[in-house]
């Protein structure tokens, strides 16, 4: 990527507390104007990511470039960059409109009374609570608070957002809705907002580029399909939780599991044997019935309602829950029944081999 495209660039960018690794010789680069969702699991360094890039923390080692200029040493205050916090973190004894205003009260360059006056009433109105500027943080809604630390961040004007879990506090409805309006705000502010987040749904709703961060390391960087359709490793495709994973032995062109032998014509290259095979491919067949792919005998448990599709649960032999998922555009759900056994199948040309042998 050219240095003139990126907004922020991590070399080799390390943090450690103690005997734990939260960050570990990161390299990432991240473009000017797009929406960055940084996925991972609790425990994987997103928040001490999002707080070197922001300068609250400084890395062991590595640098963090910002527009084109090292910012590793410079304060936060100075960096030029916005960050909403997980639990928003206003002042519950000021209006909306002074919780907006705090940053431009406060800050290093003195900002005249007039501008703050009308940069405050812009950004209250691109979040959608105009109206609400007198009222108290105790007066408004979880989903209304989120949008005034919104506010408060963008009415600084920053070129870069980091947002961290920014939903995990809404309701169902609220997120989603949330959703598309930051990526609303984001395409008509033409900044680049980086956001953190533990869901893979809301990872790949989002994300114009999805990075998958394990361990203090970014494992896969792509756009949403690319992640999903092709997960590059099996710690990845676990995260997405769209995937069944099966242990095995990969020789060859072949994968031996719980399933018996398959052809695998290409497997990928990874620390261990995995074959996985996402939910949706997964189809049910009645004992007796022909099986055109692979076949696992397996005891049906449960099933749950998703609105637009129905999630079915069944036990392998060995105690694994293998999933399948119906999508109700396809036809009516299938009537299973809890203890009875049934045979899973599926077309082996649509599963993800992962191997110790495979190529890079």
């Amino acid at each position: 990527m050219n240095q003139m495209n990126s907004i922020f660039r991590l070399e080799g960018v390390s943090r450690q507390y103690g005997d734990v690794a939260a960050l570990d010789g990161i390299n990432f680069e991240a473009s000017n104007n797009e929406y960055i969702s940084l996925l991972g699991p609790s425990g994987s360094g997103k928040t001490s990511l999002l707080r070197v890039i922001a300068g609250f923390e400084k890395p062991d080692s590595g640098r963090v470039w910002f527009e084109g200029r090292d910012i590793t040493d410079v304060p936060a205050h100075e960096r030029g960059i916005g960050f909403v916090f997980q639990n928003f973190a206003l002042f519950p004894h000021l209006t909306v409109f002074e919780n907006v205003a705090f940053g431009l009260r406060n800050g290093i360059k003195e900002v005249p009374q007039d501008e703050i006056t009308s940069r405050v009433f812009e950004a209250i109105e691109m979040v959608g609570l105009a109206g609400l500027e007198d009222r108290g943080t105790e007066q408004i809604s979880g989903g209304q608070k989120q949008r005034v630390a919104l506010a408060r961040t963008l009415v600084m004007q920053p070129r870069l957002v980091l947002l961290d879990e920014p939903l995990g506090a809404l309701d169902a409805n609220l997120r989603d809705r949330m959703q598309t309006e930051l990526r609303a705000i984001r395409e008509k502010l033409d900044v680049t907002f980086l956001h953190v987040t533990g869901s893979e749904t809301e990872a790949l709703a989002m994300g114009d580029t999805v990075a998958v961060l394990d361990a203090g390391k970014v494992i896969q960087s792509g756009n949403s399909s690319e992640i999903y359709d092709a997960p590059a490793s099996p710690d990845v495709a676990l995260f997405l939780n769209r995937f069944n994973l099966f242990d095995g032995v990969a020789t060859g062109t072949t994968f031996r599991g719980p399933f018996g032998q398959v052809a695998t014509p290409v497997v990928r290259k990874a620390s261990r044997d995995v074959y996985a095979i996402r939910y949706d491919r997964v189809q049910v067949f009645n004992m007796g019935d022909a099986i055109p792919g692979p076949a696992l005998d397996a005891r049906y448990v449960a099933s749950e309602y998703l609105g637009s599709s129905i999630m079915y649960f069944f036990e392998a032999a060995d105690g694994k829950t293998v999933e399948a998922e119906h999508h109700l555009s396809f036809g009516d759900p299938q009537d299973y029944k809890v203890g009875q056994h049934y045979v899973l199948s599926w077309d082996p040309a649509q599963a993800i081999v992962f191997g110790q042998e495979g190529a890079e």
